[in-house]
């Protein structure tokens, strides 16, 4: 690079870290650094509001981060492609359509992914939680399956998984579906390889999970592995197949499968690994952030750990900008989790500490509802 000539930072993929780098990056430039986006599309959505639309509470706008005025007011160049290949090692980012793009620094928020079982190709309707960006048009598509469906007809929604997506996912999807037909009805189940509902919360908070998942009437089977996906039941490992018309797949995240052509370090999923600095392993200059990057000890595949992440990952980024040594990050110790339950009520974790009701419903609609706000610009002005 030519003296004098600016530091190409790039951000791969619109997530919860890139939006707060972005925002970062808006109030106050960094001099000499020209900014570039690489995102599939000019909205990227926010994980915590999706079930919300799922359930018919508010609209697909207000689940997505308008990530092209977000650029504008960054002043970043935003390229509407994915990536395909990344080397560490000659600076450079490989899109879709074949170019290549040089950096001096650069971040990765791209998410993650799910694996299914070879089989789920058999099984017409499977709605995958991961990617989120496919998640309307194939939500969309079993809309109108349902709608299509004679009346006194029944239905089976099985949830494989048991961390909060599957189960907020579940709820959302049957509130959904029995309001929009209730001349169907649907049954619900939700199977997890775990032994309890929500791995990393404490007792209290998976109890009131529990007791929302039995008020709607749904089947919970802990401690069995899914082996397979029929065209109307899922296999299990051990014990008789489950009937299922329909299956909502939250299990199982790993990262995407450009990512293993690269020449950065992996963990056994597929994720980045990452100091504490989020600078990922043996590859200076490149940081990850959020559900893709995996952090030591490992941190739950929750946005709220990618929101915090976002201020200091923007910090690092200057300082890689700059030619200095990133500052490490300290996760924080317990996060406020909160899951709707589809019925104007959700469950609010912290720690060991429980509770349920509206008031956490309208607390959690309150901060999405801020979230959302803070990216995307006012339509009245």
């Amino acid at each position: 690079m030519n003296a004098g000539a600016k530091k190409e930072l790039v951000l791969i993929g619109g997530g919860h870290a890139h939006a707060l780098v972005l925002e970062a990056f808006a109030r106050r430039p960094e001099p000499g650094v020209r900014l570039t986006v690489i995102s599939e599309g000019r909205f990227a959505a926010y994980s915590g509001r999706v079930p919300a639309w799922l359930a018919g509470k508010c609209t697909l706008a207000d689940t997505q981060i308008d990530l092209a005025a977000l650029c504008r007011r960054a002043g970043a160049r935003l390229i509407e492609q994915r990536a395909t290949a990344f080397s560490a090692e000659t600076r450079e980012v490989t899109l879709a359509g074949g170019e290549r793009l040089g950096f001096d620094a650069a971040s990765i928020n791209v998410g993650a992914t799910l694996y299914k079982p070879e089989t789920a190709a058999q099984a017409p309707n499977v709605l995958a939680l991961r990617p989120l960006a496919k998640l309307p048009s194939r939500w969309q598509a079993l809309c109108a399956r349902v709608d299509a469906l004679p009346a006194g007809s029944r239905q089976s929604v099985v949830s494989v998984g048991g961390g909060a997506a599957g189960c907020e996912t579940l709820l959302a999807v049957l509130a959904a579906l029995r309001a929009r037909r209730s001349d169907v009805r649907f049954d619900g189940a939700l199977i997890s390889g775990g032994q309890t509902l929500l791995p990393d919360a404490g007792r209290l908070p998976r109890a009131l999970l529990a007791r929302a998942l039995k008020k709607a009437d749904v089947t919970l089977r802990t401690g069995v592995r899914v082996s397979e996906l029929g065209e109307e039941a899922v296999m299990l490992e051990q014990g008789a197949p489950v009937p299922a018309d329909i299956v909502l797949w939250a299990t199982g995240a790993i990262g995407h499968g450009w990512l293993k052509e690269s020449d950065l370090a992996l963990n056994e999923r597929g994720f980045i690994e990452v100091g504490k600095s989020l600078e990922a392993r043996g590859a200076p200059g490149v940081f990850a952030a959020g559900d893709g990057a995996a952090f030591t000890p490992a941190l739950p595949k929750a946005g709220v750990y990618a929101v915090r992440m976002g201020p200091p990952l923007a910090a690092n980024l200057r300082r890689a900008c700059r030619g200095e040594a990133p500052k490490d990050w300290r996760p924080p110790r317990r996060v406020l989790s909160l899951i709707g339950t589809g019925d104007g009520r959700a469950v609010a974790s912290y720690g060991p500490l429980g509770a349920a009701g509206r008031w956490a419903w309208r607390l959690k609609e309150r901060i999405d509802g801020r979230f959302i706000a803070r990216f995307n610009p006012d339509p009245k002005r």
